[in-house]
Formats: C-alpha cells, sequence, structure tokens
C-alpha cells in the first residue's frame, strides 16, 4: 500500500468511522489520487474547453478520431457477472441504514446505492453509508424507526437485490481527506472506500463489486475510471475484470461516444443506463447560451417522445446490444402514496406507461424509487422477458440515429408558463432547502426529486432569462420577476409549512437558488457551491 505520509483525515471521527477509514483503505486511496488525480483534472479542463466552443456556435458530433472503434463489429464487452444477468427492476436510493434494508428487501434485482444524486455529501453520510454497506454484506445491520417503533432487518441472502454502488461524479472532491494537501476526487475516495472494504465480501456471496459510473463527458473519461479499477484490482490482488461497471448516458455529449465508452470499459462493462434527468440538465446546460432554438419548454411539459429524447434512447438499446451490453432504461418521477388513493392510482398509472414504452423499445430493465412500484416495473418486464434475464439478443438494427436527431432539441413540443416558472422557483428552494439539511432525494408534490431535477429547474430559468425568454401569457421572464415570484413563492412554502418551516435553512437557499440561478455567470453545479457550505 502507499505511504501514509502527505495523507490527512480532516473530517470529525464519529463512531466505528475508524473501521472505515484504516491504514490500509487511506493507502489505496492515496494511490488512486496520486496516480490519477492529475488526469481527473485535465479531462475536467477539457470539458471546460468544449463548453468554450459549444457557446461560441460550436456543435456535437460523432468523432471523427474514433470512427474504426464504431465501424469495428467484432468486440463485445464481457458477458454479465453474476448477480447482473437478469436486471428487469432497479431500485435506487441513498445508503442510510433504513433505505439499506429496504432496497435490499424490495424484491428489485439491483440497488443502485447511492452516494451521488440522491444522498447529500455529508462527511458523516459519505462515512456511515460505508459502513451500512459493509454490515449489510456483514448481515449485521438492523433499524428501529424512533417514531413508529417499527423495527427493519434483512430477508434470507437469496432474496435481497444484487448492489450496485454509484460513486459521486468526476466533478466532486472530498473535501475531508487530503493527500498532500489537496482534497481528494471524490468518486475515487466513495469507489476505492467500497471496493476496499467490499469486494471480497460481495466474493464471497458469489456476486462481487459493482458500479454505476455517473455524469461522464467522454470515452476518455470512461478510461480513467478503467485505469483506476486496474489499479485497484491489482493492488487488492483481485483479478482484473472482476470490477463491473454500468455508465449513466446523462450527458449530451457522452451519446455522442456511447459506443466509445463501452469499448474503454469493455472488460469491465456491465451496460449503459439512460440517465434521464441529467441528461435534460445537460441539454440545458451544454446550449445554455445558444438562443432560442435551443431552449426546452417547462420541466414537466417534456416527455420521453420528445423526438431528440426518442433519439438518445433508441440509440443507447441499439449500440447496447450490438455489444452484448445491457441497456437500462430511466427514473420515472411519479412516487405512489399510500395516503391518498387517486394519487397513488394516477402514479402507478403512468410508471406503468413509462415502463411498457421502455421494455418495448428493447431495454432489459428500468428503474424505480420506491419500493411500491417494484411490483408494477416487474410485472411490465416480465410481459416481455418472460423466462428470459434480458432481451440482449434484439439487436433493433432497424435504428439509425444522426447527429441531427440527437441536436434536434427545437421539435420539442410544449410551453413555458407562468405557472411552469413558478414551479421551478418553488420546486428548486424546497429541495435545495432539503439537500443543505442532509437529505438528498425528497418527495415534492408527488414527485420524486434529486440533484438532477433540481439542476433542471434552476437551470431553465437561467436560461430563460439569459435568452429574453417570454412565457405563453406574454410576460418577459427578466431577473427583476424572478426575484418578486422568488419572495412570493418563498412566503407560500412558509404559509403551508407553518412551525415546520426552517428558517434559516431556507434563507440558505434562497442566496443559493440567487447564486446558481440569477448571476450572470452559469454555474455548471449547484451542488458544488452548495457542498462549500457544509462543515
Amino acid at each position: 500500500m502507499a505511504d501514509l505520509e502527505g495523507v490527512e483525515v480532516d473530517g470529525p471521527l464519529g463512531e466505528r468511522y475508524e473501521e472505515i477509514l484504516t491504514p490500509e483503505a487511506l493507502g489505496l486511496l492515496a494511490a488512486l489520487q496520486r496516480e490519477l488525480g492529475g488526469r481527473r483534472k485535465e479531462l475536467l479542463a477539457a470539458r471546460a474547453e468544449r463548453q468554450r466552443a459549444l457557446s461560441a456556435g460550436g456543435t456535437l458530433d460523432f468523432l471523427p478520431e474514433t470512427a474504426s472503434v464504431r465501424a469495428d463489429d467484432t468486440w463485445r464487452v464481457a458477458e454479465p457477472a453474476p448477480g447482473l444477468e437478469d436486471r428487469r427492476v432497479e431500485i435506487t436510493g441513498p445508503t442510510d441504514r433504513k433505505m439499506t434494508i429496504n432496497a435490499l428487501n424490495s424484491g428489485a434485482k439491483v440497488w443502485l446505492a447511492d452516494f451521488e444524486d440522491a444522498n447529500t455529501p455529508l462527511w458523516n453520510n459519505m462515512i456511515e453509508g460505508q459502513l451500512n454497506l459493509r454490515d449489510a454484506l456483514d448481515r449485521a445491520i438492523d433499524f428501529t424507526d424512533p417514531k413508529s417503533g417499527k423495527t427493519y432487518a434483512l430477508k434470507e441472502d437469496a432474496e435481497l437485490a444484487t448492489i450496485v454502488v454509484r460513486p459521486r461524479g468526476w466533478h466532486m472532491e472530498e473535501k475531508h481527506l487530503l493527500i498532500d494537501g489537496e482534497p481528494m476526487s471524490g468518486s475515487l475516495f466513495d469507489f476505492g472506500l467500497y471496493l476496499f472494504h467490499c469486494a471480497r465480501r460481495q466474493l464471497d456471496k458469489g456476486k462481487g463489486p459493482y458500479f454505476y459510473l455517473p455524469k461522464m463527458e467522454s470515452h476518455l473519461e470512461a478510461r480513467l475510471w478503467n485505469d483506476a479499477f486496474n489499479l485497484a484490482q491489482d493492488s487488492l490482488e483481485i483479478p482484473r475484470g472482476t470490477v463491473r461497471a454500468t455508465v449513466l448516458i446523462e450527458t449530451i455529449p457522452a451519446a455522442f461516444e456511447m459506443e466509445e465508452i463501452l469499448y474503454e470499459l469493455r472488460d469491465h462493462s456491465a451496460g449503459l443506463n439512460a440517465g434521464r434527468w441529467d441528461y435534460l440538465f445537460s441539454v440545458i446546460k451544454k446550449f445554455r447560451d445558444r438562443g432560442t432554438d435551443f431552449v426546452l419548454p417547462e420541466r414537466n411539459a417534456i416527455t420521453m417522445t420528445a423526438p431528440f429524447m426518442r433519439a438518445y434512447t433508441e440509440l443507447l438499446v441499439r449500440t447496447c446490444h450490438k455489444r452484448g451490453a445491457h441497456a437500462i432504461g430511466g427514473m420515472a418521477a411519479f412516487i405512489p402514496s399510500r395516503k391518498d388513493e387517486e394519487v397513488n392510482k394516477v402514479a402507478l398509472e403512468k410508471v406503468r406507461a413509462d415502463k411498457t414504452r421502455e421494455s418495448g423499445d428493447g431495454f432489459d430493465g428500468s428503474w424505480v424509487a420506491h419500493p411500491d412500484l417494484v411490483p408494477v416495473c416487474r410485472e411490465v418486464f416480465d410481459g416481455v422477458l418472460g423466462d428470459k434475464p434480458n432481451q440482449r439478443d434484439r439487436l433493433r438494427e432497424d435504428v439509425s440515429v444522426s447527429a441531427a436527431d440527437l441536436l434536434n432539441i427545437k421539435a420539442t413540443p410544449g410551453d413555458i408558463t407562468e405557472a411552469g416558472l413558478r414551479g421551478n422557483v418553488d420546486v428548486a428552494l424546497r429541495y435545495l432547502a432539503t439537500w443543505l439539511n442532509g437529505s438528498g432525494a425528497v418527495a415534492i408534490h408527488n414527485l420524486m426529486e434529486d440533484a438532477a431535477t433540481a439542476e433542471i429547474s434552476r437551470s431553465q430559468v437561467w436560461q430563460w432569462i439569459y435568452n429574453g425568454v417570454s412565457t405563453a401569457e406574454g410576460k418577459k421572464i427578466t431577473k427583476e420577476w424572478v426575484e418578486q415570484l422568488l419572495d412570493e413563492e418563498l412566503a407560500k412554502i412558509r404559509t403551508e409549512l407553518g412551525d415546520a418551516y426552517n428558517e434559516p435553512r431556507f434563507n440558505q437557499a434562497v442566496t443559493l437558488f440567487k447564486e446558481v440561478t440569477l448571476a450572470d455567470e452559469y454555474s455548471e453545479f449547484l451542488t458544488t457551491p452548495a457542498y462549500q457550505q457544509f462543515p
């Protein structure tokens, strides 16, 4: 292991933290950071350079320099690893103790154990989440709800979902671990700790260490991940190819490099996922200053049947199955209600329609955000798959998607209304207040909101202001009007919540909202300045 000189833990050491932050684990983290940290910074700089080119009038296209990879029909990714053959239902959620038990018990085939968009990167969340995953594999986890007194415990191993961990994206840092005086990559921190503590535990259970990789923008970023896998596997004396990773195609640049991303990770690949909400955020972000041809309607008007979204998802299925990889569908935002029968009925109908479309398109499975949605998703995919574990043999050779199809944003139907503008302000405020309070996934107006949907909300407002957009009612969207709406929506929230209104937290949320929405310069991620407000 690497020398621990130059390694500094700058966060408080809570109960049992020393079980995760062992000298050996920290040594692996230091080795990853020292070997790969410089390349990570270069790739983030390349993102910024590409953004400058787009803002100057450039466009996106399939890469000429990798045409040979796309043209070579002979290569395939590795065959599915144990526990990943059948992925017809996947549940997502953060790694707190209660969610860990409920997700594993949910009946889903896979649990996306989330250190990213459904989580907030508070130091205690990051370390205790690692403890919860290790305890779950050791069957040393239970939970008693302090309010209801209800006790939660794991079912038998054979009934549990396969764990797939989502670390933070390449842009995030872990400020509580300094390597040679600099904050460590949040991605490598989350990945390295889970691999160190849980890889052999997973192998002993007949599975392996599996990951979901978020927010990549190029195949070179996938190559960096592949090198991280090899370095860590060699350090831990685990055979190369043991790690498997599913990549979320949730940025529009990555949509033009799907085959290349699979190729870079081919020995470690477990497929691609259509990360729809971050994809919408990326479309807005990348073309934010390019005029009305790139302005989308309000977010609740955008459906998966919009031409550019159809092109993206069809190409993803075609690409995956051409290379023998799984294609996993996205998250339906609607969530059920155990208190309101009509809300529950509408949610189930919308989720059923969403999963029916995905399964019909050839996806091998899809995501849900709530255990009550597992049965409907499973039922839909059972109807298409039957006894088959997946439909990777459905090659979708009928699909032909051009660069123009992926960029056909202007054809998206829908309006921008005052109600939609108010909705974006309201959701962003509520979500930011919750995020700053330590929760990364929250139900707002019967929809599951996480960092991706909050990013859409605030980015749309910035884009509408910057490009001088008017609402369907004819009123121009300006900073002054948004500030007025901000006060009005905040007053509504204060009245609705009553004694539960947390004034200091909402004051923080307002300040942050203005910083990432009303500033002249666009903030690439709202979570970056928000993270700086954490201790």
